[in-house]
């Protein structure tokens, strides 16, 4: 069924460029065949809507821009030809329209579509209090689960893909380059799928929250981490590396710390080419991967874990704010100050 939308306009947040998010008046429209409108509850930023905002992917994105990804709310409204939705079911969205017809797809792996759409890049994201999404794009949540928790439910599965794609099993050892958002949930399901992991983290602040999430710290600037991993692993080096961090002297130094024959998991978006040791790589017949996005099943773990409380959501939030303050947040981000913030969408929209 389709259900009628009182409100012709609302106010969204919106990249407009200079590194600028201003608060915009957009117009709603109905759902679509085939597509439901979300109440969308809280968005979380990342370091991707940072990317954004700072002009890097100004070649790719047009503007004004409504972007966010990381996202939790309700149906609002479903389309012609959608089955098994209904009002005021809680979701989440897995924000990718592959073409189904490219190499990629064909063989797979439509996550990485060659012409992907991620929607909140490439298309409208969940800046806006009501948002239209294709159905299919729509991942359900308890209705135990807090929305506000549930927001974390996107970085959770990116967390879930790069721990699935390093292979890593029982008993091994990880280590984790870079202890911000993404690298403290990677370490949290690597230790759930049963690694023994530490995370390399530079800034004080951020290393102290690591460990007060139980996971061992090495602060590279007063440690040898080469020595610090040999000892730890008895020499052999770890299992899996994850360089989450994105700092050319991480990926350099990432392939002294696996074992022959390890993984090197490489998470970070690097803008420009690094230097990387490939004499390591040949000597100990290192395997690199990359890690993009997700998949559905890793979607389906990552609400699993979170609404079974493996992540730590409440240490993890540490700032929501209303709408008319994303351009703040963006700030906080930048100055590091914050490890997750999340907007409040519907706060100070007109009833």
């Amino acid at each position: 069924m389709t259900v009628a939308i009182e409100e012709d306009h609302v106010r969204a947040a919106a990249y407009i460029g200079d590194r600028t998010v201003s608060v915009v008046d957009a117009a709603t429209t109905s759902p679509p065949p085939g597509h439901v409108q979300i109440r969308v509850a809280y968005v979380g930023l990342c370091g991707t809507d940072l990317h954004i905002v700072h002009g890097s992917m100004d070649a790719r994105v047009s503007r004004p821009l409504v972007f966010g990804h990381e996202m939790s709310g309700t149906i609002e409204a479903v389309g012609d030809e959608v089955e098994g939705w209904a009002p005021g079911d809680p979701v989440t969205v897995m924000p990718l329209a592959w073409d189904g017809t490219c190499p990629a797809c064909l063989a797979g792996h439509e996550h990485i579509c060659q012409n992907l759409d991620f929607i909140g890049i490439d298309s409208p994201g969940a800046l806006q209090p009501l948002w239209n999404v294709p159905a299919v794009t729509l991942v359900r949540l308890p209705e135990s689960l807090a929305l506000d928790a549930a927001a974390l439910v996107e970085p959770v599965a990116v967390a879930v893909h790069d721990v699935r794609r390093s292979e890593v099993r029982v008993g091994e050892k990880a280590v984790v380059i870079g202890g911000g958002p993404i690298g403290v949930l990677i370490a949290t399901v690597a230790r759930d799928f049963g690694a023994e992991v530490v995370v390399v983290e530079l800034d004080t602040a951020r290393r102290a929250q690591v460990e007060s999430l139980g996971f061992a710290t090495i602060d590279p600037r007063t440690a040898d981490q080469v020595a610090w991993v040999e000892e730890w692993t008895g020499g052999a080096g770890a299992d899996v590396v994850f360089e989450v961090s994105g700092a050319p002297a991480a990926v350099l130094g990432a392939t002294d710390l696996a074992k022959v024959r390890g993984t090197i998991v490489v998470v970070a978006i690097h803008s420009t080419p690094r230097e990387i040791n490939l004499q390591r790589v040949f000597w100990r017949e290192l395997r690199i991967l990359g890690a993009r996005v997700y998949q559905r099943t890793d979607f389906e773990k990552a609400v699993e874990l979170v609404a079974g409380g493996v992540i730590p959501t409440g240490a993890l939030i540490t700032l929501i704010v209303p709408l008319d303050r994303t351009q703040e947040a963006i700030g906080e981000l930048e100055a590091g100050r914050a490890m997750k913030v999340l907007i409040d969408v519907q706060a100070g929209q007109s009833a």
